[in-house]
C-alpha cells in the first residue's frame, strides 16, 4: 500500500534501536525525510546509516536528550516543521512504589509526560497551518493494564493519555491526528535484558525466564519490533487521518478487556 506520505518530515525520538527505530525504518521506507535521536552518537549514527543504506531515504541523526531544552532545540534546529513526530522515551526502572521519592517523581513525570507535550507544543501549529500532521507516542500496555513496580511509568503516561485526549478532538478539523501506541512485550534489547534481570533474581535460567515471560501472551510469543513499526506507519498515512485520540493495543491478546 501506498501511504502516500512520500516526501513528508519525520522526527522520531529515541531511534537509534528497538521501537523507534523499527518507526523510522518504515517511515523513510514510505519515502519520508526521517531525523533519527538518541544518546550514543556511534550507535545512532550506524542505525542512521542502516536506515539509509536499505531504503535510500535521506536520514538525519541527532544525537541529543530530548528530555532537555537543548536536545529540544537540536532536534528542531534539524526538522523546523515536521510533518510526523513520534514521541518516545524509556519509562522509569522496575521499583517498588514505597522506593519512590519526590525527586524519582519528577524525573518520571516529566521525561514520560511533559516532554511529550513539550515536543508536540513546539510541532503543532505549522501542521494546523499545513492541513496535514501525525502525532503518534509510544506509551505502554501499563496504560490499559497497570504492572505492580511500573506504577510510576503508568502513571505518567497515562497522565499524557488524558492529557491530550481533549487536544487531538481540537484539531483533527485540521488534519492533525494524535494517537498512542501501548506496546507489549517486543523483542528489543531491553525486553532481553529484563529477562536475565528475571533470570538472576529469581535463580532460575534464562530459559525459564523468557518462558514465564511468553506463557500469558496468548500469541504465544513476543512481538517483532518491524510489526510495530509497519502500525506506526499507518497510523502516519494519509489514509489514517479519520483515527484520533485512540489507544492501539500490541500485545499479542494480553489484555483480556473486549475495549
Amino acid at each position: 500500500m501506498d501511504l502516500g506520505i512520500a516526501g513528508r518530515k519525520a522526527i522520531v525520538c529515541a531511534s537509534s534501536r528497538g521501537l523507534g527505530r523499527a518507526c523510522a525504518e518504515r517511515l523513510a521506507e514510505a519515502g519520508c525525510e526521517v531525523v533519527v535521536n538518541g544518546l550514543d552518537p556511534k550507535r545512532l549514527d550506524a542505525a542512521a546509516a542502516e536506515i539509509r543504506s536499505k531504503t535510500g531515504a535521506r536520514i538525519i541523526a541527532v544525537a541529543a536528550n530530548v528530555a532537555t531544552r537543548e536536545g529540544q532545540d537540536a532536534l528542531f534546529a534539524a526538522c523546523p516543521e515536521p510533518d510526523i513526530l513520534i514521541g518516545n522515551n524509556a519509562g522509569p526502572p522496575f521499583r517498588d512504589f514505597r522506593e519512590l521519592d519526590r525527586q524519582k517523581m519528577i524525573d518520571g513525570v516529566v521525561g514520560n509526560m511533559i516532554v511529550p507535550v513539550e515536543l508536540l507544543q513546539r510541532a503543532i501549529d505549522p501542521m494546523i497551518r499545513k492541513k496535514f500532521g501525525r502525532i503518534v507516542n509510544i506509551t505502554s500496555g501499563s496504560v490499559k493494564m497497570p504492572w505492580l513496580g511500573l506504577d510510576l511509568s503508568s502513571g505518567a503516561r497515562a497522565g499524557l493519555t488524558a492529557f491530550l485526549s481533549g487536544i487531538a478532538r481540537s484539531v483533527v478539523q485540521h488534519n492533525v491526528t494524535i494517537n498512542f501506541m501501548l506496546p507489549g512485550q517486543f523483542e528489543t534489547d531491553r525486553l532481553r535484558s529484563n529477562h536475565a534481570s528475571t533470570a538472576k533474581t529469581l535463580g532460575i535460567s534464562l530459559e525459564e525466564s523468557i518462558a514465564r515471560r511468553k506463557a500469558p501472551i496468548p500469541a504465544g510469543r513476543f512481538g517483532d519490533p518491524d510489526e510495530f513499526g509497519a502500525t506506526c506507519a499507518f497510523l502516519c498515512s494519509a489514509h489514517a487521518g479519520f483515527i484520533t485520540g485512540q489507544n492501539i493495543l500490541l500485545d499479542g491478546g494480553l489484555y483480556p478487556g473486549a475495549f
